[in-house]
């Protein structure tokens, strides 16, 4: 992934806070034998004190002996994107129509040492983490091997830890621009109000508010 010094993270707390409501990605693993890569949708948790993500599959899934051969994995999460037309990115003084389109989106990308995890107890564990994440109201019964109700499922997944060795995070919100342009396509953001827009403008706005503060 391009990250130009302009959509990088403005610090580890910018890209961390995010992940933390972010919690749904894709896992790209090497494939064998010159296969193509093997990417799982999954949901995870992440910890930041920890340095590491936790997740679970099932046992039948074809992920594990890629896993096994090369277990350096990229967990890749994108979200809060939106299309922004060329018109809104003309600079000032030319046509609209001399606008280039771009792609507004926040990326973060955790090359990790994926860790198969099969020992029961710890698969407990592991999934104790999960749903202290998703459900940390507490309203699921206590996961332990040998005991109902989820005792007897635990022989049919695996846990995984992802060990985060590097952080790749973009947040691609038209820092290049001018002012006046941003400003203008915040506005336009607000006219428009699709799916993402809200989410990207207020990445937009923040991040134009973190340079003010700097200079």
């Amino acid at each position: 992934m391009l990250i130009h010094p302009w959509d990088a993270a403005l610090d580890d707390g910018e890209w961390q806070r995010w992940l933390g409501d972010h919690d749904f990605g894709q896992l790209a693993v090497n494939g064998r034998d010159g296969e193509p890569p093997f990417v799982q949708p999954l949901h995870f948790a992440y910890d930041p004190e920890r340095a590491e993500a936790v997740t679970h599959l099932a046992r039948p899934n074809p992920i594990w002996s890629a896993l096994t051969a090369n277990p350096r994995v990229t967990l890749s999460v994108v979200d809060d994107y939106t299309f922004i037309p060329g018109p809104w990115q003309a600079p000032d003084g030319t046509p609209p129509e001399h606008g280039v389109p771009t792609s507004y989106y926040a990326a973060v990308q955790l090359v990790c040492a994926a860790h198969i995890v099969d020992d029961p107890r710890q698969k407990a564990e592991l999934l104790h983490r999960q749903l202290a994440h998703f459900q940390p109201n507490g309203d699921h019964a206590e996961v332990a091997p040998d005991q109902p109700p989820f005792g007897r499922m635990l022989p049919a997944i695996r846990g995984l830890r992802l060990e985060v060795t590097e952080v790749r995070a973009k947040f691609k919100y038209g820092g290049n621009k001018p002012r006046s342009v941003r400003r203008r396509i915040s506005g336009l953001l607000v006219e428009r109000s699709g799916g993402h827009d809200a989410a990207a403008r207020a990445h937009l706005l923040r991040r134009l508010a973190a340079n003010d503060d700097a200079t």
